[in-house]
């Protein structure tokens, strides 16, 4: 059972992280290439912002962005602003975020998500906590999916070999980490059974499209190719 509790608090703790990583940070640097592409680490703070706004209107039942177009401009719109301004919008909308959730509220509702998708409310959190610590990650100022806490990687990696389960691109592959933990995911593809070990981190950013899982070691097959998230 999801305890959204445990992921709000554990989501609070990954956004105070954050904030004092990316206060050592200047005007320049937030103008600077994100190792996400086309991004810089303005919009991903921008993108970090926004996205706890979209929460809370997905929480308090509203459309999670007015359009995809809407979302991205915002993004945009708010991504060269200087440092103390994304840090002070983002520190606002991590609040907000904490605030619709801890309102009583009935957290085994479904709530609707971007592009159609419905999951349970309680989940939500946990959503929140992926989009905090990978973007994290992302911004490349130190902190790497090895830093990751250990409950959020094999958490992470159950929700995302979930997601490709049964994918009609994605051959049937079993993953096993160096601590003998094993997921299974893909089978809608031809080929496989395919097998993957490695790594929690690694097997992670895999997955995530974080990394080229060149140090994987693979039997049965190639690493499979994953769609992207």
């Amino acid at each position: 059972m999801i305890d959204h509790a445990h992921d709000l608090a554990s989501v609070r703790t990954a956004s105070d992280r954050l904030l004092i990583a990316a206060a050592v940070l200047d005007n320049a640097a937030v103008t600077e290439s994100s190792r996400l592409r086309d991004w810089t680490r303005g919009h991903i703070l921008a993108h970090l912002a926004r996205n706890a706004d979209a929460l809370v209107n997905v929480l308090e039942g509203r459309a999670m962005y007015d359009s995809a177009e809407a979302r991205d401009a915002d993004i945009e719109r708010d991504a060269a602003r200087p440092l103390d301004v994304q840090l002070a919008d983002l520190r606002d909308s991590a609040a907000r975020f904490q605030n619709v959730g801890a309102a009583p509220a009935d957290w085994a509702r479904q709530v609707e998500l971007r592009n159609g998708v419905v999951d349970s409310a309680s989940r939500v959190p946990f959503r929140r906590w992926v989009e905090v610590e990978l973007h994290h990650v992302d911004l490349g100022i130190g902190y790497e999916l090895e830093d990751l806490p250990a409950e959020f990687v094999a958490r992470e990696i159950d929700f995302l070999t979930e997601r490709f389960r049964g994918h009609r691109d994605v051959p049937a592959t079993s993953l096993t980490d160096d601590e003998g933990r094993k997921w299974a995911t893909g089978g809608g593809a031809d080929g496989g059974p395919i097998t993957v070990e490695g790594p929690a981190a690694d097997l992670l950013g895999w997955l995530a499209g974080r990394r080229d899982g060149s140090v994987l070691r693979t039997e049965g097959g190639p690493l499979p190719t994953l769609p992207p998230l």
